[in-house]
């Protein structure tokens, strides 16, 4: 009997919709989150742009982790979703001339939308567009954010936004420039705990890991068990990361040879690094994490055996490694790398170079308040502010 077989998840683009249904594994495709992610996205795939698409990047933020919480779905990279009676992005009558120091989530969504609605936008950024987005692109399972990435530097082209980048403003330079808002999204920076030998040479800050995992050792220690210590962990772990190893470390036999499509007797991944996550506090580790998600980050690093301490004071770190204190009990993790991955501070010294200034000056983004990496707020923030200038 034909049975018509529809298939669903992460089918993200028209190009892989159309893939699927040429290669006839499936008769009809089904779709939901691409849709809050780009409500115009059969329009723009029928008109030939699907480079303008904003895609979905399954991080279930926006959408099913609110659902859980019993609160309204929305989508961290369109926060108008499900808001488009209250977010509206109407075209300014007023064009004005406005500033964006900046170019991570927060500052690229207020270009975007500043620029859509007619204003005229300079943007700066000190370093590439993306701000952390350029470091989350490496962690396993968020490569999609290089979507993010596209779908605005697209949107800066269709909307004539100038863009900046590897340009350093100083608050001078702002004072003297003319325009009417400036918007300083200029993020974050490492918190950095009072330990006494932070500044042995064993000693690593989260940012700088992804340039330097090859000098990293095998035995390390992570400070800090937010999402950013997930990140690194889950890093650390393999300096290649597929979908092949994906399905091997969780059982999963794509040639469906055994029953269930599971594999009879999955061998145990070799880990490159033996990885030990610490965290001050008492309780459940990661428990700023997705609903939906940070289970499985949590099995995922007990599955590759990294160690999770909770309750832990840092006495020092020196040439022996970390010496903390657990339970009353002193004891030395013998590790040849320790990663500060304990926060982060709103890195907003223009803000207060600008308070006696003639203009607009907004404040978004973790140069607003930096609490995790959350780039939903923060691209909220950006449009929200975007949709009222």
């Amino acid at each position: 009997m034909d049975i018509p077989l529809i298939t669903s998840n992460r089918i993200n683009t028209p190009e892989l919709a159309e893939e699927i249904l040429e290669q006839g594994k499936a008769d009809m495709v089904s779709m939901a989150r691409p849709f809050l992610a780009d409500a115009e996205f059969v329009k723009k795939a029928e008109s030939g742009e699907s480079s303008s698409i904003n895609t979905c990047i399954a991080c279930n933020q926006g959408c099913l982790d609110r659902v859980f919480k019993k609160q309204r779905a929305t989508c961290l990279v369109n926060p108008r979703a499900c808001y488009e009676t209250e977010l509206e992005y109407v075209k300014t009558q007023v064009p004005k001339k406005i500033v964006v120091i900046g170019l991570g989530p927060a500052g690229m969504a207020c270009a975007s939308i500043a620029a859509q609605r007619g204003h005229n936008v300079v943007v700066y950024e000190a370093e590439k567009l993306g701000g952390q987005l350029n470091l989350a692109v490496h962690i396993p399972g968020k490569k999609e954010f290089y979507e993010t990435l596209r779908y605005f530097k697209n949107s800066f082209e269709k909307n004539n936004v100038i863009v900046n980048t590897g340009s350093r403003i100083t608050a001078e330079e702002l004072q003297q420039m003319n325009c009417d808002v400036v918007v300083i999204a200029t993020g974050v920076k490492p918190r950095i705990p009072e330990i006494e030998g932070i500044r042995h040479s064993k000693v690593i800050i989260y940012k700088d890991v992804f340039g330097a995992r090859p000098k990293i050792g095998n035995k390390v220690a992570i400070i800090g068990a937010g999402g950013i210590g997930f990140d690194v962990a889950s890093l650390l772990l393999h300096d290649e990361y597929s979908s092949e190893r994906w399905m091997h470390e969780w059982g999963i036999d794509a040639a469906y040879a055994g029953r269930g499509g599971l594999l009879i007797n999955p061998e145990a991944s070799v880990q490159q690094r033996k990885i030990t996550l610490l965290q001050r506090k008492q309780g459940k580790m990661g428990k700023s994490l997705g609903k939906t998600t940070g289970w499985i980050h949590r099995l995922s690093l007990r599955k590759a055996g990294v160690e999770m301490l909770t309750g832990v004071d840092y006495r020092r770190i020196d040439d022996a490694g970390l010496h903390i204190v657990k339970d009353g009990e002193e004891s030395v993790l013998d590790v040849d790398t320790v990663v500060i991955c304990a926060g982060q501070l709103p890195e907003n010294s223009l803000q207060q170079a600008m308070l006696d200034s003639d203009k607009q000056v907004y404040v978004i983004g973790g140069a607003d308040e930096a609490r995790e990496l959350d780039a939903e707020r923060a691209i909220r923030q950006g449009v929200e502010l975007a949709a009222k200038i």
